[in-house]
C-alpha cells in the first residue's frame, strides 16, 4: 500500500502550520517545496517536526558536485526523511551527494534520509521520448546508490518491470476523476499510481483547495 505524502504548497508558514494540524496524524508525511522553503527556510521543517509529522525536503538539488554534497549535508542535519535531487544532474552528483549525507549522518548518529533521484518532471507533456529517458535516469540513480526516483504513475509499471520491487518510487501529479490536472501533464489517480507499484503518493492541491481536506 502506498503512503500518502501531502504537499505543503503555500505561502504562509501559518497556512502550512493549519494543515499540518489539521490532517496529522491521518498524515504523517508532507512535502516542503521551493516555496516555502525559500520563505522560511528551515523553521518550515522544523515546524513539521515538532508536530511529529515527517518531512520530504523537495528541492530538487541540481548543480556541480561539490555543491550538491554539501546541500546533502545540510538536508541531513535538519533530520528530514527524504529528499531528492536531479538524476540529469550526472553519475557523480549523485554519488557525491550520497556520501555526504551518509557522512553527516554518521557524524550525528542519526539514520540517513532517503535520497532519491527526480527523472521527468510531470510537468513534461507526453512523447515517445520520454519512457526511455525516466529508465535512463533510474539506471543511473540505482547506479549511483540512490534508494529511488520520482517518476510519473504513467512510467512506474516500467521501472517496477525493469528494476524489480527494491525501489522506491515516488509519485506527484495525482488527480481525482474529473479534477482538472492544471499543469500536470502525466497525471493519475491514486488508485492508478498504487497499481502501478508506487510507494509514495505525493498530493497538493486536490487536498489543499478541498471543501473538506481530511
Amino acid at each position: 500500500m502506498a503512503e500518502l505524502i501531502v504537499a505543503l504548497d503555500v505561502d504562509n508558514l501559518k497556512k502550512a502550520e493549519k494543515f499540518v494540524d489539521l490532517l496529522y496524524p491521518k498524515v504523517k508525511i508532507f512535502k516542503i517545496g521551493s516555496q516555502l522553503f525559500t520563505l522560511y527556510g528551515p523553521k518550515a521543517v522544523e515546524m513539521v517536526k515538532k508536530k511529529g509529522a515527517e518531512v520530504f525536503l523537495d528541492l530538487k538539488f541540481h548543480d556541480i558536485p561539490n555543491t550538491v554534497a554539501a546541500a546533502s549535508s545540510s538536508a541531513t542535519t535538519l533530520g528530514v526523511f527524504m529528499f531528492n535531487l536531479h538524476a540529469a544532474g550526472g553519475l557523480e552528483m549523485m554519488q557525491r551527494a550520497k556520501e555526504a549525507r551518509g557522512e553527516t549522518a554518521a557524524k550525528l548518529g542519526i539514520k540517513p534520509p532517503l535520497l532519491i533521484a527526480v527523472t521527468v518532471l510531470t510537468s513534461q507533456g507526453k512523447n515517445s521520448k520520454i519512457l526511455s529517458l525516466v529508465l535512463n535516469f533510474t539506471r543511473r540513480a540505482k547506479e549511483a546508490g540512490l534508494e529511488g526516483v520520482v517518476a510519473s504513475a504513467e512510467e512506474t509499471a516500467a521501472i517496477r518491470k525493469e528494476f524489480g520491487k527494491g525501489l522506491i518510487i515516488v509519485t506527484p501529479g495525482i488527480r481525482p476523476k474529473g479534477t482538472v490536472f492544471g499543469d500536470q501533464k502525466r497525471a493519475a489517480t491514486a488508485n492508478e499510481a498504487v497499481k502501478a507499484g508506487s510507494n509514495f503518493l505525493v498530493v497538493g492541491r486536490p487536498v489543499l483547495e478541498a471543501k473538506n481536506p481530511l
